[in-house]
């Protein structure tokens, strides 16, 4: 089996972690997120996986060469000249995607974090005969989104509603897909949507198909979301191994350590935290949803919440970090500074504080 990931553009939500690694390499839970992805469709099967992509393919490419070893698969860029949309790639990677064996393949968004339930997907799929599958989630809140309108017993999809006034259903449209080669000949190469354009005139053929996702499921594109998907993400970890989670009397709730992280004397750590490879957390630290990627080094006494520590920053002896703060790659924080919301730039010093939310360039 083959699968197309929609990875996109310059992820200008995501910065300023995306200005030092494309928007799939940046970590998630201590891996880079497209990772995530990657080895859960290796386990159903999928040997080759196309990234459709208009924006650094190389250093997608030269990052990922490693993982096509470990894992066994093939992994391959369709590069888009200009954006083409969420169907337009796929029929720019046809030839990538279609070998007339006539199986099935995904298409994913590659900001969707979930447990990615392939196998159901791929089961359901060759039960209803239709061309199409899409996985669905349940909202509390349906108005903000586009609906998913269909039949409970068989899930065929019934028709597509945006931001309904009144209420409709309340499943939205996951960003994962299983896709007949067929579909791909209502395609056009041209900038289209396929949430707006393709799927709608599937559905009016009666041949396509609704799979509600189990579990959770959060777009971790934009910072108040990967924190949020994080703790999802960690709960669901609870839930399934245990084992991964670190524990300890400096541990509450749901907490993620990388085996070569250091961590300190008197720490209180937890819930909802990463800590990545090579991190040095020193004596008395407090630290509370957040995460803290490779290579940083937490000085003893710093308080950090609701925040996202990038790549090799160092964090002063009794700084306080919290409400979204976002550090850049390599950002320094001097001892004793406080940080509100500050989004700062990578390779910056921060030696006063950031007394209300701003961009530090």
């Amino acid at each position: 089996m083959k699968a197309l990931i929609l990875v996109g553009g310059f992820g200008t939500r995501l910065r300023p972690l995306t200005l030092s690694f494309p928007k799939p390499l940046v970590d998630f839970a201590n891996k880079p997120m497209i990772l995530h992805q990657i080895e859960a469709l290796e386990e159903v099967g999928v040997t080759e996986v196309v990234l459709a992509i208009n924006y650094r393919p190389e250093v997608m490419l030269n990052f990922l060469k490693d993982f096509e070893d470990k894992l066994g698969i093939t992994i391959t860029c369709s590069q888009e000249t200009e954006p083409l949309g969420t169907a337009g790639p796929l029929a720019l990677a046809r030839d990538k995607l279609v070998d007339g064996s006539g199986e099935p393949f995904f298409v994913l968004n590659s900001d969707v974090i979930s447990e990615y339930p392939f196998a159901e997907l791929i089961k359901f799929h060759k039960s209803h005969g239709g061309e199409a599958t899409i996985m669905v989630t349940k909202v509390d809140e349906p108005s903000k989104y586009g609906v998913v309108v269909m039949e409970e017993v068989t899930g065929m999809v019934k028709k597509f509603v945006e931001k309904p006034k009144i209420f409709v259903g309340n499943k939205i449209n996951a960003g994962i897909y299983l896709l007949n080669p067929s579909v791909l000949d209502r395609i056009e190469l041209k900038p289209t949507s396929i949430e707006k354009e393709v799927f709608p005139r599937i559905a009016s053929d009666a041949k396509l198909f609704a799979l509600v996702l189990p579990g959770f499921w959060m777009d971790v594109g934009q910072p108040r979301d990967y924190i949020t998907g994080l703790r999802l993400y960690l709960d669901s970890l609870r839930k399934r191994s245990t084992n991964r989670l670190a524990t300890g009397a400096h541990i509450v709730g749901n907490v993620l350590v990388h085996e070569s992280a250091k961590i300190g004397e008197g720490c209180l750590i937890g819930p909802d935290v990463a800590i990545g490879p090579g991190c040095v957390v020193e004596d008395g630290v407090r630290l509370s949803r957040c995460t803290v990627m490779r290579g940083v080094h937490i000085k003893k006494h710093a308080c950090i919440s609701n925040s996202i520590i990038g790549w090799h920053s160092t964090v002063g002896q009794w700084a306080r970090i919290e409400n979204m703060t976002i550090l850049g790659e390599d950002v320094h924080v001097g001892d004793e500074v406080y940080t509100n919301g500050g989004v700062v730039l990578p390779h910056k010093e921060i030696k006063s504080g950031i007394l209300k939310p701003e961009i530090v360039m």
